[in-house]
């Protein structure tokens, strides 16, 4: 799940990225365009039967992005504002950060 919030300036956009606990046994990384797919950078915490985390992005911009479940599985955002192919035959979840 993606919920956008941005500054007052409109300068940054502060993206939480969540994803239901009951599909993960340990943890889960967020990977993407914002972290170059590093899986040990971001960690989503474990919050109200959820796991989320909350980043800074740029306006006007499109990053793709995915879960990493339990070190394992791939896993996409359901609610990504859209999905492109990725080189591995699979598809990338796409998070856009308007104006």
């Amino acid at each position: 799940m993606l919920e956008k919030k941005f500054t007052p300036k409109r300068t940054v956009c502060k993206v939480t990225f969540s994803i239901p606990s009951e599909i993960v046994k340990e943890e889960v990384a967020l990977a993407g365009d914002f972290n170059d797919w590093d899986t040990s950078s971001l960690k989503l915490e474990k919050k109200n039967g959820v796991y989320e985390t909350e980043i800074r992005l740029k306006p006007e911009s499109e990053y793709k992005f995915k879960y990493l479940i339990d070190g394992e599985v791939w896993e996409n955002d359901y609610e990504a504002d859209a999905y492109v192919p990725n080189e591995f035959g699979t598809e990338d979840s796409l998070v856009a950060i308007g104006k």
